[in-house]
């Protein structure tokens, strides 16, 4: 382990200038996700060893853990192994940085706001979590906290899933910008692959071609339909109507040619009492309805989240944010998909509470730094109160 640095161990790690100069070093490091641009995007693997030697040098025990070739989660404990056990997590990786209009790695500071690329989603969370995690390594600890720092959240959670199937834990708080808010819900999602099979043919032979296209022109018709007849008219009351969008469509050799095969990719994003089962055969109906040969997959499924306000987990956060700030933290959903969900799914109850900002994969990114800074002691809280209540 590296030795504690005299310096590092003086500091305090909730002081405003320790979180916020943690964020610029975090904003520094490109951590682009691969899966999103290309294999020469930089990845997990230097934020992620920053991230444990900047541990290391706090007192807290940190290592590596690869979730995939060169995709490593950096993860810390701080406690005595007694007592319940919490995880505070956030993800590493960004999307890309194309047409971006700010220095994306440079950070910089106006107007109480810190820009850069992953200021927002989440580099304000990682160090909310690395500087909560410092301050309880200070002093004897009756308890365990995990930092989960992970890989790949914007493409596959990977990372989200490696740490689970490594680690045991009776609580999960997740830092995703949340403005403040204390969520105890989201959407889940599915991507469909859909494949209508045509007849190539001249174009001139009406006879014997049968155009793919317009087949799957009918099925996103009929999924359109529904999208807009049943699914806006199922709602929860925290994250609002489940919905469907086709995504893309491919499909055609030339103009001159009848269409021998058309591709769909369709997104479902699920409601918490709705399952990846239930949704999949629905649209899996509508399109073999039109067309009883139509290839039908799931590629991806994410289940929701529902995490109940009276769970510890939430009481701890809720308490922490009333007797920090003064009044209670807004209780809400999102539509949105977190790392939150496999968390829960692998029986670790899980909230977000995160800081506020704009610009997530957008041209400018920022994030409110008081909101970091309020962050990390709302974490540091809420760990405190979780291994003496929980």
């Amino acid at each position: 382990m590296t030795p504690v640095s005299s310096a590092a161990r003086a500091a305090d790690p909730l002081a405003r200038e320790t979180v916020l100069g943690l964020l610029d070093d975090l904003i520094r490091i490109p951590s682009i996700n691969p899966a999103l641009e290309d294999s020469a995007a930089p990845g997990e693997q230097a934020i992620a060893s920053f991230a444990v030697q900047w541990m290391e040098a706090r007192g807290v025990r940190a290592w590596l853990e690869e979730a995939s070739p060169a995709r490593p989660n950096a993860v810390g404990q701080v406690g005595d192994g007694s007592g319940p056990t919490l995880v505070l997590c956030a993800h590493l990786d960004t999307v890309g940085v194309n047409g971006m209009t700010i220095p994306p790695f440079t950070p910089s500071s106006r107007d109480g706001r810190v820009y850069g690329r992953g200021a927002y989603d989440m580099k304000g969370g990682a160090a909310a979590v690395l500087c909560a995690a410092a301050a309880l390594a200070r002093a004897p600890f009756p308890g365990t906290v995990l930092v989960a720092l992970v890989a790949d959240e914007e493409y596959a959670s990977r990372g989200a899933e490696h740490f689970v199937e490594h680690h045991r834990a009776d609580g999960c708080v997740l830092t995703e910008a949340s403005e403040g808010k204390l969520v105890l819900a989201h959407k889940g999602f599915l991507w469909v692959d859909l494949v209508a099979k045509g007849r190539a043919a001249h174009g001139s032979r009406w006879d014997l071609g049968r155009s793919a296209v317009a087949t799957m022109g009918r099925i996103v018709a009929a999924l359109e339909e529904f999208d807009a007849r049943e699914l806006r008219r199922r709602v929860h009351p925290l994250v609002g109507p489940a919905s469907m969008h086709s995504a893309r469509i491919q499909g055609g050799v030339g103009i001159s040619t009848y269409a021998p095969e058309c591709s769909l990719e369709l997104e479902r994003r699920t409601l918490p009492d709705e399952t990846p089962e239930q949704a999949f055969e629905e649209i899996r109906a509508i399109a073999r309805g039109v067309d009883p040969e139509c290839e039908v997959t799931l590629r991806l499924a994410r289940a929701p989240l529902l995490t109940d306000r009276a769970s510890p987990i939430a009481r701890c956060v809720r308490d922490s944010v009333t007797g920090l700030l003064g009044s209670a933290p807004e209780e809400i959903g999102v539509g949105y998909w977190m790392d939150a969900a496999i968390f829960a799914a692998a029986g670790i109850p899980s909230v977000d509470y995160g800081p506020s900002g704009e610009g997530a994969h957008e041209a400018v990114e920022w994030v409110d730094a008081e909101s970091v800074v309020t962050c990390a002691r709302v974490l540091h809280e809420s760990a405190t109160r979780f291994v003496r209540e929980g």
